[in-house]
């Protein structure tokens, strides 16, 4: 079962900058997951629409120039990375699961993703790129067929994973409050890498495992490592610190 850093290491440092990204590749994570908006020419690798909860600074995301992005601190100790700045700290050490929060396929993402293969030392299947809004996953699937895609969900259809086998997606990624194992069993019967979302708790990675899913996203990627070599974690170590 893979391991994939939730905003990188973002129990232990800032999420979604190069320290909570370098304290997971510490931690022996398999993946990073990051969060982009595309800003002017650029892609910002920040979670939030609103900045207040990240940096204590008014207003959206949106309404911001680069410039004023670049003199923002997550929680008042890191910057804000762009995705090129991401990519070129992690240089292919693991894989990374690029989520769109908000997107504009025309905007030049695949540029990114090109150079990355190009001169950062990535395979293609090192890339993936996630999201909640499938018509975006369509688009990009569309324009870039060989393009690894995954698509997210926050349920349990009733068609199971139908939706992500529509869209040609590579893996699909569900909450972990709605995972079952006959999700997981129609999942893989199309062929389909289950990833789940957000995953904590040791007796959850335990469960999943058991479960046969292929991969979790974790905010804690050394205690998800410790979890699966079977040694004892204990319970300060999952404390969420607020």
């Amino acid at each position: 079962m893979l391991i994939i850093a939730h905003r990188g290491a973002s129990f232990e440092a800032p999420e979604n900058t190069l320290t909570a990204f370098g304290r997971a590749l510490d931690a022996g994570a398999d993946g990073i997951e990051l969060d982009v908006y595309p800003l002017q020419d650029e892609w910002i690798v920040f979670h939030d629409r609103y900045l207040a909860r990240l940096t204590a600074h008014p207003g959206r995301l949106q309404d911001l120039t680069l410039e004023q992005v670049r003199k923002l601190k997550v929680f008042g100790q890191q910057p804000v990375p762009t995705l090129d700045e991401a990519l070129a700290f992690i240089a292919g050490r693991c894989m990374v699961n690029i989520e769109l929060k908000g997107a504009d396929i025309a905007r030049g993402l695949t540029k990114h993703l090109r150079f990355a293969r190009a001169e950062l030392g990535y395979s293609r299947e090192q890339l993936l790129v996630s999201s909640f809004n499938h018509h975006w996953l369509r688009q990009l699937k569309e324009d870039h067929p060989q393009q690894l895609i995954g698509a997210l969900t926050t349920s349990c259809p009733l068609s199971y994973a139908a939706f992500a086998s529509e869209l040609q997606a590579w893996s699909v990624h569900i909450d972990v409050d709605f995972v079952t194992p006959e999700f997981v069993a129609d999942a893989h019967a199309r062929g389909l890498q289950v990833f789940v979302f957000t995953v904590d708790e040791p007796e959850d990675m335990r469960d999943l495992h058991t479960m046969g899913v292929d991969g979790i996203f974790t905010n804690h990627p050394s205690v998800a490592r410790n979890v699966l070599q079977g040694l004892q974690v204990q319970p300060s170590e999952t404390w969420h610190i607020d």
